[in-house]
C-alpha cells in the first residue's frame, strides 16, 4: 500500500501568481473550495467550511508548518475527515507540501502528501484513495484559477 501521494503540474503562470494562489487564504479558498477563517501563518492553525457542493457541512482545519516565499508551503491536516461523529484530532495528521520552481513558461508545482501510514488501518485505504483523486482535481482547479488571475 502506498503511503505518499505525489502530483505535479506545469502551470502557465509566474511563480508569484501561483504563490499567491497557494498562500493567500482567500485565493486558496477560491480554487480549493473552502471558506477559510484566517490567513496562513507558520506555526498557526486556520480552518473553515468546505464550499464544494455536497460537502458544505464539513470543516477543514490545517496547521501551517513552513512558508518559504515562492518556493515552499506546507501544512498538516486530517485527510478525508468526512464523518462528523469522529474526533480526528486523536490521529496523527498527514503533511502536505507544495513546492514551486520557475520554468521557461511559468511554474512547476509539486504537491506531496505523506504520512498516511500513521492513520488507523480502517481509514488508510479510503483516505489515500480519496485524497489521491482529490489532489488530481485540485491541480485542475489551480490551473484554471491561475490562468484567470492577473
Amino acid at each position: 500500500m502506498q503511503t505518499t501521494i505525489e502530483k505535479h503540474i506545469e502551470l502557465k503562470a509566474p511563480v508569484s501568481c501561483v504563490w499567491r494562489a497557494l498562500t493567500d487564504y482567500r485565493q486558496f479558498g477560491q480554487w480549493f473550495r473552502v471558506h477559510l477563517e484566517g490567513p496562513f501563518l507558520a506555526g498557526k492553525s486556520t480552518g473553515g467550511f468546505i464550499t464544494w457542493p455536497g460537502y458544505e457541512h464539513l470543516r477543514m482545519d490545517v496547521v501551517v508548518q513552513k512558508i518559504e516565499p515562492e518556493t515552499h508551503f506546507s501544512f498538516t491536516w486530517h485527510p478525508y475527515g468526512i464523518d462528523p461523529k469522529v474526533d480526528y484530532s486523536q490521529e496523527t495528521p498527514t503533511l502536505v507540501v507544495f513546492t514551486l520552481a520557475p520554468t521557461p513558461t511559468g511554474t512547476s508545482l509539486t504537491i506531496v502528501e505523506s504520512g498516511f501510514e500513521n492513520l488507523p488501518p480502517a481509514r488508510l485505504a479510503d483516505a489515500f484513495r480519496m485524497n489521491d483523486q482529490g489532489w488530481s482535481q485540485q491541480l485542475s482547479n489551480i490551473e484554471i484559477y491561475v490562468a484567470q488571475t492577473p
